[in-house]
């Protein structure tokens, strides 16, 4: 039956559409009902708490095909890739480090490609992680980062900025708090490396670098 779901904190729609039975989040996602949502929100997994996404009914699918041959039948599912960055304390990537990522419990042994870039593929309702470095010439050695899946809020909105000035290593304020002063100076020293007026407003040119330098 078809139904209205209030995103909670920690939503991102692979998840929800494994939740309420889809095999593919773009059957949500890409419903008429849904236009408005999608004209706000670029990103399906990055959602805002209190956002409405309506859940369509599920249409069975009927093939007619000759009972005397063998047929195969491929259903397409939805893929859930974590993306991860690692980078020292100069915004240098940490490159071919070999690293531990633990998903809900499950463990990957992952290594950091040159860029420092980490991808891999997890589990489509994973709500928690971890990363361990394991080697390599960097201050991370030996260090876990605790990874929040799908608690990333839209650029647009203050929440949102905060969290991607903090994992980019700006913002030193805690995140639950609304510290003006130390999300202002955020987003001037922000400002400050990627040659924008630094004004300390973190507006729509400033939200659009914010997005590209932090890649979500």
């Amino acid at each position: 039956m078809a139904t209205t779901y209030t995103i909670q904190p920690g939503d991102y729609l692979a998840q929800i559409a494994e939740s309420h039975g889809f095999f593919d989040m773009q059957t949500i996602w890409q419903h008429a009902e849904n236009a408005a949502l999608r004209a706000k929100r670029d990103n399906p997994n990055v959602l805002l708490p209190g956002d409405k996404l309506h859940i369509p009914d599920k249409v069975q699918r009927i093939e007619t095909k000759p009972t005397d041959q063998a047929h195969r039948f491929t259903v397409k599912r939805s893929k859930n890739l974590l993306r991860l960055v690692l980078e020292d304390l100069y915004g240098k990537p940490v490159a071919h480090a070999n690293c531990e990522l633990t998903v809900d419990g499950k463990v990957y042994p992952v290594v950091s490609g040159g860029d420092g870039k980490i991808e891999q593929a997890i589990p489509l309702k994973a709500s928690q992680a971890q990363l361990t470095v394991k080697d390599g010439e960097t201050a991370l050695k030996g260090v876990t980062l605790e990874i929040q899946i799908g608690h990333l809020d839209p650029v647009a909105e203050r929440s949102g900025q905060v969290a991607r000035l903090s994992n980019l290593g700006y913002f030193l304020g805690a995140l639950d708090a609304d510290d003006a002063v130390a999300f202002k100076s955020a987003v001037e020293e922000f400002q400050c490396d990627h040659g924008l007026t630094v004004d300390g407003d973190c507006g729509g040119q400033t939200q659009a670098k914010l997005l590209s330098v932090h890649g979500c």
